[in-house]
């Protein structure tokens, strides 16, 4: 899974640009789910973020777009920041072909039910249709794909939260339910190849509550790591929080979720943080008094080790080669 095109990193491609441009951005160093430029003169930055995952569209149209937007905003939470609005490139086929017609209504409807609950306005955007490819047996449109950007605002810089664990014997907790299935996931299609599946559990409601008490942790300095739980699931969210300090890992499947479903789903909403061990119980509290799932998994170790459920999985280190190193060989090669 974690060798996939769509999970590894694109710092091939970005890296050729430069960064510093103005001198503002946050994020050149610090691993954050979203880029954050800072508001000179003042204590606010920007965070922003694109995201869009065409499979998932594909699937079904409602979801994916509510997917979409909701991926967006946890992107731009999990830096610290709250959804302002949104900007969109919605790239579909041929609008006279009914299935692509249906793909549009439908994403559309999904990304303004999302756009709605979160409080984020379409400030601008285009829609790019013909996108298709004419083959011998027929003309085969591209996958529906309404990329969504977004953007957030951070009152104070100086919380700006990262996504990587930062020290030995830190607990690692898990936000948001996980799910006994691997619908539409890398995990389904490249390893079982599951071409063809429904588009992963999604509460747009739950996922608000979500995103609340996350910032909450954040702006009161409970938490010193966030990351959400995205494409590849929770076994990739755990090791890209692992690859910048090159830490190890400890956890356990406490659920009775299978461990390929739990590690590999794609359910959406969940988000993986690492604190203070001290800092367990009123994080644990204020979980529990606004009724939030969360499990958690275990800790955060020094030396590299990935183990889960006792078993090793490797070793970060050749974890962060695959990252580093897969897409500029797929390109070059």
């Amino acid at each position: 899974v974690f060798q996939s095109p769509n999970i590894v990193s694109k710092r091939w491609i970005y890296d050729q640009y430069d960064g510093t441009v103005r001198t503002n951005s946050l994020t050149n160093t610090r691993p954050c789910d979203s880029a954050v430029i800072r508001i000179k003169g003042s204590q606010q930055g920007i965070s922003m973020t694109v995201d869009c995952n065409s499979t998932y569209v594909h699937a079904d149209p409602y979801k994916g777009g509510l997917i979409a937007v909701s991926e967006a905003a946890r992107n731009i939470v999990a830096s610290g920041a709250r959804p302002l609005a949104i900007t969109n490139c919605l790239n579909f086929g041929n609008p006279y072909n009914p299935e692509v017609y249906y793909q549009f209504v439908h994403a559309l409807r999904g990304m303004g039910d999302a756009c709605r609950l979160y409080d984020t306005p379409v400030t601008g955007g285009n829609v790019s249709f013909y996108n298709q490819t004419v083959l011998e047996s027929g003309t085969e449109p591209v996958y529906p794909t309404p990329t969504i950007g977004m953007i957030g605002l951070i009152e104070d810089t100086r919380k700006l939260m990262t996504l990587d664990f930062k020290e030995a014997g830190d607990l690692i907790i898990l936000v948001g339910s996980s799910r006994p299935d691997i619908n539409c996931s890398v995990y389904a299609r490249e390893i079982n190849g599951i071409d063809n599946s429904t588009a992963p559990h999604i509460d747009i409601e739950e996922e608000k509550r979500h995103q609340e008490i996350v910032l909450t942790l954040i702006n009161r300095e409970l938490v010193k790591s966030v990351h959400d739980v995205s494409d590849g699931g929770l076994f990739c969210a755990l090791v890209e929080s692992a690859m910048p300090n090159q830490l190890g890992i400890e956890v356990k499947n406490d659920s009775s979720i299978r461990q390929d479903a739990w590690l590999f789903g794609e359910a959406q909403g969940r988000y993986v943080m690492s604190c203070d061990e001290q800092n367990k119980e009123v994080i644990v509290q204020e979980l529990n008094n606004l009724n939030i799932p969360f499990e958690v998994l275990g800790y955060i170790r020094s030396g590299g080790a990935i183990i889960i459920d006792g078993q090793r999985f490797g070793d970060v280190g050749e974890w962060q080669s695959i990252y580093d190193n897969t897409l500029e060989n797929i390109i070059e090669n």
